[in-house]
């Protein structure tokens, strides 16, 4: 099998783009996905400084991995949720990262916060994902407020993307469909939020991470056995399979054909929110989701 580019030995093949690359030529087409993402949606300019959400898995590290490489200014942010036997792991990942390429980075306690997730699991009985998400998604929305960056980027991939479509269209879940690109524009207290690596598949990015000898954390959180949203990733990655490209024709058709007419309900307008008379972060209720939960925590 020979590379599509220079007619060497190929390292990856791609089915979905019925090609094969070897690795410096995997590389520019990697990173010229990266590229068409980032100048499509105007995700950022280059003075502009980003802070990237880090889980110190595969798909948060090669976006931090190929933002450096591309010359901007991208600073990490690990959430460390003290989940015993995972969360030291890829906080060590993500250490040794962050020193080995000279970059900065922003380490969230849980612990120190009051809230380390297995214990609010046990606490609220909720389903983990679900906790778990609302609790990053304030730490990413207020430290990209109060540090002052101008986006926050996630690692967010086309196996993500299509799946949460799927699941969206399955239960019409019509809050969420209006809310799904691969940008969310900054509103009130909330910078704006991009998906870089939206184009690029599970597989796509695993071949970055292992060809670019970046040491990822490769093992699965334990809250998240038998979570439906795993189940939705099997069956797209099953179709992939059967019908290689599916998935970049379903999410890039979504973009052209249906969110466009979802836009005029897209979002709350800023003057619907306040602020959190606790911790100063945008919400709807007379106080946030998460100083609610401290304070019942504290009870």
């Amino acid at each position: 099998m020979k590379c599509r580019r220079c007619g060497k030995q190929a390292e990856v093949e791609l089915r979905s783009h019925h090609a094969a690359f070897c690795r410096d030529c995997f590389f520019i087409f990697f990173r010229r996905q990266v590229e068409r993402a980032i100048k499509r949606w105007r995700m950022f300019k280059p003075q502009d400084r980003i802070l990237v959400a880090i889980s110190g898995g595969k798909d948060s590290l090669s976006l931090w991995d190929i933002l450096l490489n591309m010359g901007y200014k991208a600073t990490g942010l690990y959430i460390d949720l003290k989940i015993d036997g995972f969360s030291e792991k890829a906080k060590e990942k993500v250490e040794k990262f962050a020193q080995e390429r000279k970059s900065d980075l922003i380490i969230v306690d849980l612990e120190k916060e009051g809230i380390p997730i297995p214990k609010i699991i046990h606490y609220s009985g909720k389903e983990p994902c679900s906790i778990c998400g609302q609790i990053k998604r304030y730490y990413f929305n207020r430290m990209a407020y109060e540090k002052n960056f101008h986006v926050l980027a996630t690692g967010h991939n086309l196996d993500d993307e299509t799946t949460r479509l799927l699941a969206n269209i399955l239960r019409w879940q019509m809050t969420y469909l209006i809310d799904q690109a691969p940008v969310l524009p900054p509103i009130y207290r909330f910078v704006k939020k991009v998906k870089p690596l939206y184009r690029l598949g599970e597989y796509e990015i695993a071949a970055y991470a292992f060809l670019k000898n970046i040491d990822y954390f490769a093992y699965r959180c334990p809250f998240s056995k038998g979570a439906t949203f795993l189940k939705y990733k099997e069956y797209i990655a099953y179709i992939e399979y059967k019908f290689p490209g599916t998935k970049l024709d379903f999410y890039e058709g979504f973009l052209k054909k249906l969110r466009p007419l979802l836009q005029p309900l897209q979002r709350q307008s800023a003057n619907t929110f306040h602020i959190c008379p606790e911790c100063g972060y945008p919400t709807l209720a007379p106080q946030c989701s998460i100083c609610r939960l401290k304070a019942e925590m504290k009870k």
